[in-house]
């Protein structure tokens, strides 16, 4: 298929670029339905068209400096948008909070429309077009996203493309009899291929959404990966996947910068197999990522990958035939949660040392909490041989941060606890978990203190990381856990809901008042922002590894950039801890400005410095 001549000829020429790869790609994964690829090629041109003259202006930028978003300058913001603002129109009003806050990345948590009982925080999506009513409209995503960028920030939104809700119009026909549409999906009529497919595939949730398929009130069995509303898309059908990127395309044309690939590893099934990161999986990313630079190359593609960072790795594809633009560091969030309970930082700094591995152009968001829980998939094969087994470390982990522990200030609640496999996911706000609720019911200033320090050097900690910084809504106020949700029967079974809860605007009055807990964080937090945009060395092209602090309570990051150097220490321990330099550093503190010359130094109980030499 030649690019046809009436087709613009900046469409064109993108397409021409890309159109043997995405041929070979498309006909190998759908036995060489022509038909069908020639249709999707139609269809991307459609969207080109219709792309707003501003969005293709911000395309051809960005395809001039294709790395933007790998510099030192990003740092991003996860919320909500009704806990934020109620609504779209809300959040548009708020921008001026976003930008004082140093963020110019904001990740939006799923807005589209979805059924209110059977959601999964909006993760069971009824319609790909739609914006969920009480949020607003498509045009109030089209306006506020076009706000955003006018004030210099990119917009991301998750993509759920493993499933719809069964509330979605195809599951809707599919359960009406309509052949075409089961075939979107994996409907059986009785359970021997099903019982083939749990002989391999894992459950996600055991406890509380068991097995891999749901039967509805006629008999039928569908795949059901997550929960019983939401059902598997069927991508071994190509009209699946040329409709699911007609719909992510839909959402590029509204102004969305980075489309989130929401359990991008789960959406290739194949009987006899764990139906996890099938090497199909990476054949359509591929495409997706083409099709993405086809129609609207500013946008990016961040994918949703729960595994280690060397894992992780292949789905950013190779140089010459890339696949996700960005990835989240999942695991390193619950390494360091454990590094906190634990007070021991090797886990941690074996984590560091991996990704100092990886190259450079891989861009990783980092974060300390997110919209869900903290399940604890550490390396158990490498704790062995500290005497940490896997079962009995994760109850002490969930014991201390749950406040049981004797001597834990923490505070969370669990999700999925799983008594019979000693299992446990962990859920609770940032503040709330380094001892900062305990401190305040107590008052007690010396916890408060220890709270407020192990906070920002978390924060620190993140900041120094490789990569995008994201943090979630709340946590630049030390907002605390909101227990309301246990008196709403839509929320009480889900302790996700625990930090999940209202952004407090209380609380935001007070971040300029260095003489509260929210203003010392909320500045300090904002001062380390802009001392990271300012010195290059922090940039993702940086020379970046561990140092040996000769304490175990202390990690070590050093990164090199143009002759600069930063060494940067982080206290994990509520005692004061001498840390020894790997030689006479001679440079200047970044947050103190203060001079640091020697052999070691003293960190106090959670502290940090970033030590930068010239």
């Amino acid at each position: 298929m030649k690019a046809s001549a009436k087709w613009e000829k900046e469409f064109a020429l993108r397409f021409e670029k890309r159109f043997d790869e995405l041929k070979w790609l498309y006909c190998e994964v759908y036995n060489n339905d022509i038909g069908a690829f020639y249709w999707l090629c139609n269809s991307l041109y459609d969207f080109y068209h219709k792309r707003d003259a501003a969005l293709k202006k911000l395309d051809r930028e960005r395809e001039k400096t294709p790395f933007w978003y790998s510099t030192n300058s990003l740092v991003g913001m996860m919320l909500y948008v009704d806990n934020f603002a109620d609504n779209l129109k809300g959040l548009k009003a708020k921008i001026d909070y976003i930008k004082e806050s140093g963020v110019n990345y904001l990740h939006l948590m799923p807005l589209l429309k979805s059924p209110k009982d059977r959601s999964d925080g909006g993760y069971a999506v009824a319609d790909f077009r739609r914006v969920q009513p009480e949020l607003g409209t498509m045009k109030d995503l089209e306006a506020l996203t076009a706000e955003c960028h006018d004030n210099g920030i990119s917009v991301c939104l998750d993509f759920v493309m493993n499933h719809t809700s069964e509330d979605h119009a195809w599951a809707k026909a599919a359960r009406a009899g309509d052949e075409e549409a089961r075939k979107r999906y994996f409907f059986f009529d009785n359970w021997d291929v099903p019982f083939e497919f749990e002989r391999t595939v894992p459950q996600v949730f055991p406890t509380t959404a068991p097995g891999n398929f749901t039967q509805l009130e006629n008999g039928d069995i569908v795949m059901t990966t997550f929960y019983p509303y939401q059902w598997d898309l069927n991508y071994g059908n190509c009209v699946v996947f040329n409709d699911m990127v007609g719909n992510m395309l839909s959402l590029c044309n509204r102004g969305i910068d980075v489309i989130r690939l929401d359990a991008v590893p789960y959406i290739w099934k194949e009987l006899g197999t764990n139906c996890r990161n099938l090497p199909t999986v990476h054949k359509l990313v591929r495409m997706m990522r083409m099709i993405a630079e086809i129609v609207c190359p500013s946008v990016l593609l961040l994918g949703e990958v729960v595994m280690e960072p060397s894992k992780v790795a292949p789905y950013f594809g190779t140089p010459e035939k890339p696949e996700c633009h960005m990835l989240y560091n999942v695991t390193t969030m619950a390494s360091t949660w454990h590094t906190v309970a634990t007070k021991d930082v090797r886990l941690l700094n074996r984590q560091m040392e991996q990704l100092a591995v990886l190259p450079k152009d891989y861009v990783f968001l980092n974060y300390l909490r997110c919209h869900d829980d903290i399940g604890w998939g550490l390396d158990y094969d490498y704790l062995s041989g500290f005497g940490m087994s896997e079962i009995p470390h994760k109850r002490f982990l969930n014991d201390y941060f749950t406040g049981k522990f004797e001597g834990s200030v923490s505070r969370g609640e669990l999700y999925n606890d799983d008594e019979s496999l000693g299992d446990a996911r962990l859920c609770g706000t940032t503040a709330s978990l380094c001892g900062l609720e305990t401190a305040i019911e107590e008052n007690d200033p010396t916890r408060l203190e220890k709270a407020i320090d192990c906070d920002l050097m978390l924060h620190a900690y993140m900041l120094t990381q490789s990569g995008i910084p994201v943090i979630y809504s709340g946590d630049e106020v030390a907002q605390l856990n909101d227990y309301r949700y246990h008196d709403d029967p839509d929320k009480a079974a889900d302790s996700r809901y625990l930090h999940r809860g209202k952004f407090d605007w209380k609380k935001a009055e007070n971040r300029k008042n260095m003489k509260t807990a929210e203003g010392r964080i909320y500045q300090t937090l904002l001062r380390l922002e802009t001392i990271r945009s300012t010195n290059e060395v922090f940039t993702a092209s940086a020379d970046f590894g561990t140092l040996n602090t000769g304490c175990d309570h202390v990690l070590g990051i050093r990164r090199e950039f143009q002759g600069q150097k930063l060494y940067a220490y982080f206290n994990f321990s509520d005692t004061e801890q001498t840390v020894y330099f790997d030689a006479v550093l001679f440079g200047k503190e970044l947050l103190s400005s203060e001079e640091v010359r020697g052999l070691g130094t003293g960190l106090k109980p959670y502290g940090f410095l970033w030590i930068l030499c010239d």
